[in-house]
């Protein structure tokens, strides 16, 4: 009688405790799950964080201070904080994490959105609200291929826990330079340095607004947005970000109108082993040096012989790059009519010597 009499009070308790269930099982499922990851996952170690691994390209530096030219397996050499110009910062936070200098590596809002599109609306491509340290989380230590939902929450929670990390070991200025640093802006230009080279001939530091506005779109879908395959499309996703510029008080309204209608004006100039200058120098300087110079000392910081094309050496020269620019002009001017000249003889052994022999 007194549970009925209980009942007829309070009709409304079983959905109320109903409610209140449905408020905090979520969050206390997460804490499990993230715990969980925490503790039995293959996580990175705090020597990983601190010295995450990079290749660099060795550089070969001529007397008055230029690159002659580059080793490399990835064509990237790293830049500082102070050597990004402030439109590029503006234009990465402005486009890939508004809220990048409030959060401590996580966003409440985009994990909200985690669990509504990806999650339980299975959407891959929502992209799950990733911060720009999630993202670096992803680059420094890439994702494992995965085939169900559950290991695509697992990873996610391992880049969550990865960001968090990251953002106790470097400040916020460090996390953004090391994001720049790893990006592949593609066409061999790995890193902003190579991308500000190779797509507008400059440096980091001199890059306009519209050329960090590019670099910067393509952070989204390098393929999709690439510059040299699909200007059109690269042309819209850059106003989108000058756009977003605008929205976050980075640039001005009356900017971006003048901005937007300028078309993108590249300096394409691909680095490969073989462009630049003094090319037969180098691979002199490579062949006849560096490799025994490499197998005869260690990198203390691997403990192994150095290798050229990924620890990021500098190889300082006597060459003056001013003058080894006049004699290549000059071997253009006056030598390049000598190789027509020498196969109308049509000696014995052709093109060879014919003072050779047979074997």
């Amino acid at each position: 009688m007194a549970a009925e009499k209980e009942k007829k009070k309070n009709p409304y308790t079983r959905y109320i405790r109903i409610f209140w269930i449905l408020l905090f099982l979520p969050p206390v499922c997460l804490v499990i799950l993230v715990s969980s990851v925490a503790l039995f996952a293959d996580l990175p170690s705090t020597s990983d964080l601190t010295n995450p691994k990079t290749n660099l390209a060795s550089e070969v530096v001529s007397c008055d201070m230029k690159t002659l030219g580059k080793y490399y397996s990835e064509n990237r050499v790293n830049v500082r904080y102070k050597d990004l110009d402030t439109t590029l910062v503006a234009a990465l936070v402005a486009t890939e994490d508004a809220r990048f200098y409030d959060h401590s590596g996580i966003d409440g809002r985009g994990l909200l959105r985690v669990f509504t599109r990806t999650i339980i609306g299975g959407e891959e491509s929502s992209g799950g609200g990733s911060t720009l340290s999630q993202q670096l989380a992803k680059m420094l230590f890439p994702r494992e291929k995965h085939h169900s939902k559950w290991s695509m929450l697992k990873r996610k929670i391992k880049e969550w826990i990865i960001a968090l990390k990251l953002e106790r070991q470097y400040t916020k200025e460090e996390i953004l330079t090391m994001y720049l640093n790893k990006f592949d802006f593609l066409n061999q230009a790995v890193g902003i340095k190579s991308a500000a080279q190779i797509y507008f001939n400059t440096t980091p530091d001199s890059l306009k607004i519209e050329q960090s506005a590019m670099l910067i779109g393509m952070a989204k879908n390098p393929s999709l947005f690439n510059p040299i395959r699909h200007m059109d499309t690269t042309l819209m996703r850059r106003n989108v970000v000058m756009f977003q510029m605008v929205k976050y008080k980075y640039l001005s309204k009356d900017k971006y109108e003048s901005l937007k209608a300028k078309p993108i004006k590249l300096c394409f100039h691909p680095e490969d082993h073989n462009e630049g200058t003094a090319t037969y120098f180098r691979e002199y300087l490579r062949d006849r040096f560096l490799k025994k110079w490499c197998s005869e000392n260690l990198n203390p910081a691997t403990g192994k012989n150095y290798d050229i094309y990924r620890d990021g050496l500098k190889v300082y020269t006597t060459i003056d790059s001013r003058m080894q620019k006049y004699a290549e002009e000059a071997v253009t001017e006056h030598m390049t009519f000598l190789q027509g000249e020498f196969n109308k003889l049509k000696k014995k052994n052709w093109p060879f010597s014919w003072k050779v022999t047979k074997e």
